[in-house]
């Protein structure tokens, strides 16, 4: 778990010093942090989607997964619970995104989130970690998130810091049960999930230059089914000749 803490403590202090550069913004200088934050984002996010080796199962992963997530609602409850975080953490008022409704706090919390948890290298690097003892992927990735937070936290405000939970509690556990997972996920695998978490930046990359707003949230599901077909499409694979 040591490499998790480190993470989510890189994450922390990335985000108090993004929150110390963004106070000291003016107003349209902030435009700048949006602008290059979302390109950046969108530059990872294409990136992670061209992983796939397979767009049929990316495509199904994401269709499928936003379907599940907007009829579970996901979205509004992370958003529900970063406006909650806000109320408990803050005194001051509530500063809303007016392009989705939702405070400034719980947008930020809801797409640093999906930023620090979409890769491979969060599954990977944690089930290294906990296997091996293997830090690398996860101390490259510290350093990464780290930098992502302060740009974030000066866009978004204190919301990216109540991200640094999401990562101990998503990392802690692959960090604990990557010694069954791991084979269970396999190599394809991890790059259908890299690939699904590519779209979901891109949707928050667009989101961030004021092209179009997503409801990023409703797609989390696509995370996990694009490792279910992944295995699903190689079982099928080798049943082909017996089939046949």
């Amino acid at each position: 778990m040591i490499a998790t803490y480190i993470n989510s403590l890189a994450i922390l202090l990335g985000s108090l010093l993004g929150l110390l550069v963004g106070s000291r913004l003016k107003e349209q200088f902030k435009e700048v942090v949006f602008a290059s934050s979302g390109l950046v984002t969108l530059v990872i996010g294409v990136q992670m989607a061209l992983m796939t080796r397979n767009f049929l199962i990316l495509l199904f992963s994401v269709v499928i997964g936003g379907f599940i997530g907007y009829l579970l609602g996901i979205e509004n409850g992370i958003l529900k619970l970063g406006d909650w975080m806000e109320r408990k953490t803050s005194r001051a008022g509530r500063t809303v995104d007016h392009a989705s409704g939702a405070s400034a706090f719980a947008r930020g919390f809801l797409n640093s989130s999906v930023l620090f948890c979409s890769g491979a290298m969060a599954v990977l690097g944690s089930i290294a970690a906990g296997t091996k003892g293997d830090y690398t992927l996860i101390l490259i990735k510290s350093v990464m998130d780290g930098s992502m937070a302060i740009i974030f936290a000066a866009a978004y405000g204190p919301g990216v810091i109540a991200s640094a939970v999401v990562v101990l509690l998503y990392q802690g556990f692959f960090t604990l049960a990557g010694g069954w997972i791991s084979p269970l996920v396999g190599e394809a695998g991890l790059n259908e999930l890299s690939a699904a978490g590519g779209i979901l930046l891109l949707m928050i990359g667009f989101g961030l230059i004021q092209v179009k707003q997503f409801k990023t949230g409703n797609f989390l599901p696509a995370l996990i089914l694009a490792p279910i077909f992944s295995a699903l499409g190689s079982s099928l694979g080798t049943l082909m000749p017996f089939l046949g």
